[in-house]
């Protein structure tokens, strides 16, 4: 099974920005050395802790650091952008790294309402339009159209739908597009879209049958404890964002419910559920549970961890996990 790698190039709080991007890169050549099919990058704003809001621009720095990996977008919320931009934007990054560039594509706003009104753009709400756009700016050369991806056009990146409603689901299905569902932070519909995906998918010339991504949290280490320590530095980033109190990366805790009460871990563990927490073999037996339950083709693993040793080293125990457990290395 392909495993690949979401990073949201975390900013650690005692870091800053410039620290995160450096992480990304060190952790995208280590990614590659142990095998990860692809790198994704997501577009989030005006969150103090995430540094890749300039989605492409990291894209491009990660695919110039590696040599084979894919390297895309997991993905780039489209109502923020003119589709010209982002053919234009994705269609170059294709001409420097040939075969290497995905896009997946979202249609969340990756912020606040503040993110949203500094990002508006009429006719926003338009998804389906302005995919077909796209996927009319990477295909074939048409002289003389009125609008041409230049680079771009010819390109034919890849586009995946990102997603976690049956609405992203339905949308991939009819359009006969690859899928990647938001399950390490939103899995609660996870079932039901995936078997409308696949049941009501139309296969397209591109992919005659239907393709599922799923995210898995992933916190490995020698020991257990380690491990659910380490988990703790997303546990509270993701309580503060629920509170409205966005920040940086917090350091990890002992004692997570004394940190945030009882009832919000208890909310933070159910969405965060799709995670796989431990050693070697307990992230390895965690994976392939949630693989067998879910049957997706490619799981793509991410994970918050505030010390930069211990997150390069979270996710090669995970590609070793993935490469030993005899259920996810068929």
């Amino acid at each position: 099974m392909r495993y690949s790698l979401l990073d949201l190039s975390p900013v650690a709080e005692g870091s800053e920005a410039r620290d995160a991007i450096a992480n990304t890169v060190d952790l995208a050549r280590h990614a590659e050395g142990l095998g990860y099919h692809r790198f994704w990058l997501a577009e989030h704003h005006n969150m103090p802790g995430i540094a890749s809001a300039a989605t492409s621009v990291l894209i491009g720095h990660v695919a110039g650091a590696t040599k084979t990996m894919r390297v895309g977008a997991g993905g780039i919320m489209l109502g923020n952008h003119a589709p010209l931009a982002i053919a234009e934007q994705f269609g170059t990054l294709e001409t420097m790294y040939p075969g290497r560039i995905d896009l997946g594509l979202g249609r969340a706003p990756g912020g606040d309402m503040n993110v949203m009104r500094a990002l508006y753009r009429p006719g926003r709400d338009d998804f389906p339009k302005d995919v077909a756009l796209l996927q009319q700016l990477f295909g074939p050369a048409q002289p003389g159209a009125p609008i041409r991806a230049v680079p771009g056009e010819g390109t034919n990146v890849p586009l995946y739908i990102l997603g976690s409603s049956l609405y992203g689901a339905g949308f991939a299905a009819q359009q006969g597009l690859p899928y990647a569902f938001a399950s390490h932070f939103a899995p609660d519909a996870m079932e039901d879209a995936l078997h409308l995906y696949r049941e009501s998918y139309q296969p397209s010339e591109a992919h005659p049958k239907p393709y599922a991504i799923i995210a898995i949290n992933v916190f490995a280490a020698e020991t257990r404890d380690e491990a659910v320590r380490m988990r703790t530095s997303m546990q509270q980033a993701f309580a503060r964002l629920r509170t409205g109190q966005p920040g940086k990366l917090p350091a990890p805790v002992d004692d997570i419910e004394a940190e945030i009460g009882t009832q919000m871990t208890q909310a933070v563990d159910h969405a965060l559920r799709i995670t796989a927490t431990g050693t070697k073999s307990e992230v390895a037996d965690r994976i392939a549970a949630i693989v067998e339950r879910y049957r997706p083709d490619e799981v793509i693993l991410t994970g918050n961890i505030h010390g930069h040793a211990d997150r390069m080293r979270s996710f090669e125990i995970a590609a070793e996990a993935m490469q030993e457990q005899p259920a996810l290395a068929a």
